[in-house]
């Protein structure tokens, strides 16, 4: 299963319905499992972004569709960065020639 870091800024309608928050983060976790992923945690931040996700989907397409989707919404902007375990990364170094 493939991890993402999601970053995100809520737009000016997500802010106006930040109490629906715990909603929207369970229809979130709802279209990942249903995308055959998973919504591991949201974090709410303070500084450039306004929320991080940890994210798992079985590749970069599954991921895409569903941010896509969430973003199509009008809560939310996210900026997804592709994240590779510590053994994923062992694997990667490992085959560098």
């Amino acid at each position: 299963m493939a991890h993402y870091v999601v970053l995100i800024n809520f737009t000016e309608q997500g802010v106006k319905t930040i109490k629906d928050v715990s909603k929207r983060q369970a229809a979130a976790r709802q279209a990942f499992e249903k995308a055959g992923g998973k919504l591991d945690q949201v974090y709410l931040t303070m500084g450039s972004y306004d929320a991080v996700a940890i994210v798992e989907a079985p590749n970069d397409e599954a991921a895409a569709a569903v941010l896509l989707s969430l973003g199509g919404l009008g809560n939310v902007r996210t900026t997804t960065l592709r994240a590779f375990t510590e053994a994923e990364t062992v694997k990667l170094v490992g085959n560098i020639r």
